[in-house]
């Protein structure tokens, strides 16, 4: 039977040898970043031992953060609809993640008769898996204030880079879940998934552009140092923080863009087919996800662990700036807590509505500001232009806001209201 038979037909590709395929492109990826980025051996100054260590300290909490984030997440939001959440399971409610896991590790573990078995497995594996690799980087003090030792796992000098390229590849894990699954539904809702997230990629790693223009490095310790000496980078990149952060929410599939996730169309989406603890590790990833952005955007944009340059003046507030851990935790339970609020305050996009924003207002928006920013570096002017720049622009969102809101009409009442 001829291939142009098989397509009337209805047929398709074997799934096993498009998964392998696919699978295969990041692989080649890594490889080729590897052999470009020498740098990336040397980068590592602690022993082999103490790397170890740390990688494993990053993955247990990683873990452990994200057992919790379900619990306060769960308690946050039926605060804010008044309610009182889990607190039945362990006092206050802390054993509820426990009771979670436990559930999810001996809960009957499904799989479709004609899926392919092996990218079916394996899927879950290559989001949760590439959603963890990313956290190592991120700088959470100064040179050897982890007992002596560097307070991150491995530094690179295309730091940025390599956490843009493998946390993208986390997608291949959604679109591998539902083409596995041999089902519609999967298959639609994967679909669907991906363009969306590749979709909110291009705004995200132009966004990224203009800081890395401006500081003159990928290097994210780099880029905490460059705030200290002309402040945080929010002052100068204000729209290039918020472009960053909404894109961050639909990478993370977060409340409005939690298009992956719109049980209520797609029956569950591209993880309909998965149940037990294969289906945790899809919502491993996602919270995983949310926690790394949580830590880029204050090492980006905030100062990373450093505390605001004008409070290290205060002599009592000082004293704190020999604790950068506190200052980097206390920054990446601030954007939790606002990504918590926002899924709970704001409704869901419909699909043509999230395209649009991406494509007609995200994108064309950071290319503009990342054209700004190349005229002000490439003719050396000012750095505190870009700070008038970014005045200007939340006095011109703020106007259209205003400008563009409509009244809604009051509801008229009956005669039997």
């Amino acid at each position: 039977m001829s291939q142009a038979q098989d397509l009337r037909k209805g047929w398709a590709p074997n799934p096993r040898y498009l998964g392998l395929a696919v699978g295969a492109l990041p692989m080649a990826g890594l490889a080729m970043a590897a052999e470009a980025t020498p740098a990336a051996q040397l980068s590592a100054t602690d022993p082999l031992w103490m790397v170890g260590l740390k990688a494993f300290l990053v993955i247990f909490g990683l873990l452990t953060a994200f057992a919790y984030m379900t619990l306060i997440e769960r308690r946050l939001l039926a605060r804010i609809q008044i309610r009182q959440g889990p607190n039945r399971v362990g006092p206050l409610g802390l054993l509820q993640p426990l009771a979670d896991a436990i559930k999810s590790i001996f809960k009957e573990d499904l799989v479709v008769s004609r899926a392919d078995k092996v990218v079916f497995i394996l899927a879950p594996m290559i989001s949760v898996t590439f959603a963890v690799l990313t956290f190592g980087l991120i700088p959470f003090g100064p040179k050897d204030a982890f007992f002596g030792y560097d307070p991150w796992v491995i530094n690179l000098d295309v730091g940025l880079l390599y956490v843009f390229a493998v946390s993208e590849i986390a997608i291949y894990g959604i679109f591998l879940a539902g083409w596995a699954s041999n089902s519609k539904y999967a298959l639609l809702g994967s679909l669907r998934s991906s363009a969306s997230l590749i979709s909110y990629e291009l705004a995200l790693g132009i966004s990224l552009l203009a800081p890395v223009l401006l500081v003159g490095s990928l290097n994210l310790q780099e880029i905490v140092e460059w705030q200290h000496q002309n402040g945080w980078l929010i002052l100068y990149m204000l729209p290039a923080f918020a472009i960053f952060l909404l894109t961050s929410m639909a990478e993370a599939a977060r409340t409005p863009f939690d298009l992956p996730e719109a049980e209520q169309e797609l029956v569950g989406g591209y993880n309909t087919e998965y149940s037990s603890i294969k289906w945790a590790l899809f919502q491993m990833a996602e919270y995983i996800h949310l926690i790394t952005a949580s830590a880029l955007i204050p090492t980006i944009f905030l100062g990373g662990w450093r505390m605001p340059g004008f409070m290290e003046q205060i002599p009592l507030i000082g004293g704190l700036f020999a604790l950068p851990y506190l200052w980097m935790f206390a920054k990446i339970a601030l954007f939790l807590f606002f990504f918590i609020w926002v899924r709970g305050t704001f409704f869901r996009l419909r699909y043509d509505q999230l395209m649009v924003f991406s494509w007609g207002r995200l994108f064309p928006l950071a290319l503009v500001w990342f054209l700004l920013s190349a005229l002000v570096v490439a003719f050396k002017w000012p750095v505190a232009l870009l700070g008038w720049l970014s005045l200007l622009s939340l006095v011109v969102f703020s106007a259209y806001v205003i400008l563009t809101a409509k009244p809604k009409p009051m509801p008229r009442m009956g005669a039997g209201d």
